[in-house]
């Protein structure tokens, strides 16, 4: 059996987003894979910007909104045991950046979270979806409880 080499979790920091990170981190342990971490920042307006630019975590903002992103995502990672040079933000559209990143950083695992949703909600699309469906390596869908 190939064991996992490279796992990518992504999540926004809603309350479940601990519960992905955790699933995650259980299975870089079972594999010993390196484990980073994701967030796609699509919330807050950066017209200078393109889609797929990297924001470096280490560098002073005056934008106190990206602020409090970097903070959100450097505390995720800490209480998940991610180094810090494993954290990343992206800025992007999370159904099309994820896959990119995990293409362009040998990830073979992605591990995102799914509401399940039916009916309605499920024709409008999830980025568990899209990902699990545009994604080159395995994904794995934690299933999330509203």
């Amino acid at each position: 059996m190939d064991t996992y080499q490279h796992i990518l979790t992504s999540v926004d920091y809603s309350p479940h987003g601990r519960r992905v990170v955790e699933k995650a981190r259980q299975l870089a342990r079972i594999h010993q894979a390196q484990l980073s971490l994701l967030h796609v920042l699509d919330n807050i307006p950066m017209p200078q910007m393109p889609y797929g630019t990297v924001i470096p975590l280490d560098q002073p903002t005056d934008n106190v909104l990206l602020a409090a992103e970097k903070t959100q995502l450097i505390k995720l990672g800490k209480e998940g045991e991610i180094d810090h040079d494993h954290c990343w933000l992206v800025w992007g559209a999370p159904k099309n950046d994820i896959t990119l990143f995990a293409d362009n950083n040998g990830v073979d695992l992605i591990v995102v979270g799914s509401h399940g949703r039916h009916g309605i909600a499920s024709l409008l699309g999830s980025t568990a979806n899209a990902v699990l469906h545009h994604a080159h390596c395995d994904v794995l869908a934690v299933r999330l409880k509203d």
